[in-house]
């Protein structure tokens, strides 16, 4: 029997409280609602999580006493229904109707008039409760993200929690050695699909709206690949050469693997490595819809296997593991994931990564270092210890137009009309 929506959408959320990722548990929900019905699922997983320190505020002064833990699905719906009472367009007595349906969907019959009363009393208390909110529980943030982020960028601070609370866009990689980004959008329009090209990156396409890549003309035989703009700037600062060795660390999904082979098809070589083999099965499937080649390694990145030996890469791309800060649009699950004590141990991760693989790379040999955080202790001042830490290394700075300089490197903000917010640092390795 197919599952109420609203119901799916609360035990998505109880398992994101309970530690679970989006990624993990989303798509088998997905699988429990009839088709029609998987994209609401969608907009109130997301929504519900993009907005739930405000959410969570407001039932925290709308609930009597705290619910049990073994109670957190119908926490986790009423987190549903403030969502739809509060940011959707979704009729209010549709949102309270089929919010207090879910209750007997979830086996809990007991809360129905507890979900009744709890959303009816939103409706008409809205104004009051929100003036009662803090600053940080406005922005739908977590008070040490939210405090984060107005420490290291006062002058862009709203614009990026913002920018955290929108659904992003839908961003397309053309592959140049199939045609040009005006043929393909060209071509987009032909099949009444909008879109407009990037700024930064001449392979970037945006979608006015999203769309499911099957539709997208050209998709499966590799004509063009999902992938934030930001995110397309890796290949060229990489900068491959024909006969050049590459590796790709950290590689999974694939995407900038493949753009790297899409910019240089005539590479010596290309190894693609991750520490998670089901991921590399990600890396596998893409290489081979756009028919192409590369080694893949199963190995963790600092502690690089004995095959890959000493100075035997050109360039090497490190997409380091990182908080996810400048993703959170596209992964509202950070926010509640996330802690602040987690970023210091991210730094140590990124150094023995860094620190791992400099060995491998080739006197004269480019090191390029991505996050996607915009966190200063995992971008620049990972940088900052590693070039104090090796005389062999000196920084090859990123002359460019995008983004803000750092200390080390630059870093880009993330966008409500642009791409996600991505950290770049370009090292080279002299004798």
């Amino acid at each position: 029997m197919a599952l109420n929506t609203r119901a799916a959408a609360a035990q998505v959320i109880a398992g994101i409280l309970r530690g679970r990722s989006m990624a993990s548990i989303l798509p088998e929900k997905l699988n429990q609602v009839p088709e029609r019905e998987r994209a609401l699922l969608q907009q109130l997983s997301y929504g519900s999580l993009r907005h739930y320190y405000r959410l969570q505020a407001f039932l925290n002064q709308l609930l009597d006493k705290p619910l049990r833990d073994k109670d957190s699905d119908v926490y986790s719906l009423l987190i549903v229904g403030l969502y739809q009472l509060d940011e959707t367009r979704i009729a209010d007595h549709a949102a309270v109707a089929e919010t207090v349906e879910a209750t007997r969907k979830l086996k809990k019959p007991w809360a129905k008039g507890l979900v009744n009363a709890v959303l009816r009393r939103f409706q008409r208390e809205r104004e009051e409760l929100a003036q009662a909110l803090t600053s940080a529980q406005h922005s739908a943030h977590p008070p040490w993200l939210y405090n984060a982020i107005w420490q290291h960028y006062p002058g862009q601070a709203d614009a990026i929690l913002a920018s955290n609370n929108q659904q992003p866009p839908m961003v397309l990689r053309n592959n140049l050695q199939q045609g040009s980004r005006d043929e393909y959008l060209a071509l987009l329009s032909q099949h009444d699909l909008a879109a407009k090209a990037g700024a930064l990156c001449e392979s970037a396409i945006y979608l006015e709206t999203g769309a499911d890549v099957a539709a997208l003309p050209g998709f499966a035989t590799g004509r063009v690949s999902v992938q934030d703009e930001s995110a397309q700037l890796a290949a060229a600062l990489l900068d491959p050469q024909a006969g050049d060795a590459v590796l790709d660390a950290c590689s999974a999904p694939g995407g900038k693997t493949c753009h790297a082979l899409e910019l240089q098809p005539d590479l010596l070589r290309m190894v693609a490595l991750d520490s998670d083999a089901d991921r590399l099965l990600r890396v596998q499937e893409n290489l081979d819809r756009l028919e192409l080649a590369a080694e893949l390694i199963t190995a963790d990145a600092s502690k690089p296997p004995d095959s890959l030996s000493s100075q035997s890469f050109d360039r090497i791309l490190i997409d380091a593991p990182c908080s996810a800060t400048g993703v959170i649009r596209r992964h509202p699950d950070v926010k509640v994931l996330r802690r602040e004590s987690d970023i210091a141990s991210l730094q140590e991760q990124q150094i023995a990564i860094v620190e791992g693989l400099w060995p491998l790379l080739k006197t004269g040999g480019t090191l390029l270092y991505v996050t996607c955080s915009i966190m200063p202790q995992e971008n620049s001042e990972v940088i900052a210890r590693f070039l104090a830490a090796h005389e062999n290394a000196i920084e090859d700075e990123i002359d460019a137009d995008w983004g803000y300089a750092q200390q080390h490197g630059r870093q880009l903000l993330p966008d409500v009309e642009s791409g996600d917010g991505l950290y770049y640092a370009r090292l080279k390795k002299i004798g």
